[in-house]
């Protein structure tokens, strides 16, 4: 995968839609409680804190999956937010109990600005890409698109 600004770019691919399930209050009643879903907060929680980012300490992340500054003090905010509403609930309760406690909109608020740069940084990268010639689909001919078309193996 070719990208901007970060060396692991497949994990960014995780954490952008984890933090979006995050800032969506609805997404988490309709997906997360629904036990026919795969998604809950426990895979979530595990994508942000454990799998492919640390939310409690992700300055370590720059440049792997986070690509600025602001993305890691957003996901150090999203991290606390989190953390605080797991300790007043306790790490084995349900999902409906985090979304129903008092601190869990500081969770979906954090999460929604994190959303914001996640997805306002990928796109100015995608931008960058495609002045740099790269065209989707890969192998479009470039004397179609009237640019040259770098691909990398």
């Amino acid at each position: 995968m070719i990208d901007h600004g970060i060396a692991l770019p497949h994990y960014r691919l995780h954490v952008v839609p984890a933090v979006v399930a995050l800032a969506s209050p609805t997404w988490q009643r309709e997906v997360w409680l629904d036990p026919d879903q795969f998604e809950d907060l426990d895979y979530t929680v595990h994508v942000l804190f454990d799998d492919f980012c640390d939310a409690s300490n992700p300055l370590a992340w720059l440049g792997r999956c986070l690509r600025s500054e602001e993305e890691v003090e957003l996901m150090a905010r999203l991290g606390a937010a989190y953390s605080a509403v797991q300790d007043s609930v306790g790490a084995a309760a349900r999902d409906e109990v985090y979304l129903d406690s008092p601190g869990w909109p500081a969770v979906v608020a954090a999460a929604a600005r994190l959303a914001q740069v996640l997805v306002s940084n990928d796109h100015s990268a995608s931008s960058k890409l495609h002045d740099a010639g790269y065209r989707w689909p890969l192998g479009t001919d470039p004397a179609a698109s009237g640019t040259d078309q770098h691909v990398s193996s």
